[in-house]
């Protein structure tokens, strides 16, 4: 494997260097760090280099797998499926997503970020704007949806908070770091003046929303963050918290092509409004609206 130190690396991009270093603490440029010198496997940024790249009417490019990874919603994976779309879901959680995307591996990505300061703040778009990797992306509304916490039916223990959960020690179903749901359970916690420390978390973490639920109904957890849609397809509580924007990233030229648009239109039938309806908990007055496009 070929590598670059810094002065060579912005050689090699016609960079100067303190652009590079601008791109290294953005995270927007493939490296890694050895003994306190950054170091640019030179593989890595021609494929970075590639992915960048503006081409002309008819230049066939190298092609993204025809899948949306990142964060699980069943509203979501149901319309993948029902469209005709041909696209498959890899749900690993937004951030997790989001670097899959970044790389090329994803021909979209599902989002619902949220900032530690402030659940409620559009942290979709902030992620975004931040990165100069995303500077030929767009982020497409799929729905909003309703967060809360899920619990056993009848909610027996009377849980209606984070600080309830957190005083009373109940058992809580985590998600894997960076999962969009994780996330607002830190901000909520931070915005309650608590920390994840203060929570009796159960092992392992659930990779989705259902795992969440299936972890109440057997018994091992009393409760976890997750959509009102989860719990009503399994019959159990919902204590609502609050309606977040859950979104899709994707490069302009992927938006245009078969496999999204077919997806896109399909969120406007008939069909699409009623399965919103039987799970509940979504709102899809921004669905395939632009809400960021640099």
């Amino acid at each position: 494997m070929q590598l670059f130190n810094t002065a060579e690396a912005a050689s090699y991009l016609r960079l100067k260097e303190r652009k590079l270093y601008e791109l290294v603490s953005e995270g927007a440029i493939p490296c890694t760090k050895i003994t306190g010198k950054w170091l640019f496997p030179k593989a890595e940024l021609d494929h970075w280099l590639v992915r960048s790249l503006t081409r002309p009417e008819g230049f066939t490019s190298i092609e993204p797998m025809p899948i949306v990874g990142g964060s699980h919603d069943p509203l979501l994976e149901w319309a993948l499926r029902e469209s005709g779309s041909g696209l498959a879901t890899l749900p690993e959680g937004s951030e997790a997503g989001l670097a899959r995307f970044v790389t090329g591996e994803l021909i979209a990505a599902a989002i619902h970020l949220h900032a530690l300061e402030d659940p409620e703040a559009d942290a979709n778009v902030a992620a975004l704007q931040q990165k100069s990797a995303f500077h030929d992306v767009v982020l497409i509304g799929f729905v909003r949806r309703e967060q809360g916490l899920v619990v056993a039916a009848g909610n027996p223990l009377k849980l209606g908070s984070v600080s309830d959960i957190a005083k009373r020690r109940v058992r809580v179903a985590s998600r894997p770091a960076g999962a969009g749901a994780q996330l607002l359970l830190l901000s909520l916690l931070h915005q309650a003046k608590l920390n994840i420390a203060q929570l009796n978390i159960v092992s392992p973490p659930c990779p989705t929303g259902p795992d969440i639920a299936q972890a109440i109904r057997s018994g091992r957890a009393d409760c976890g963050v997750a959509t009102r849609s989860v719990a009503n397809a399994v019959g159990l509580d919902f204590v609502p918290l609050m309606w977040e924007q859950f979104d899709l990233v994707m490069h302009r030229r992927d938006y245009f092509r078969p496999p999204l648009q077919t997806f896109f239109t399909f969120l406007h039938t008939p069909a699409m409004q009623a399965r919103a309806k039987e799970l509940g908990g979504y709102d899809l007055s921004s669905a395939g609206q632009v809400r960021y496009a640099p």
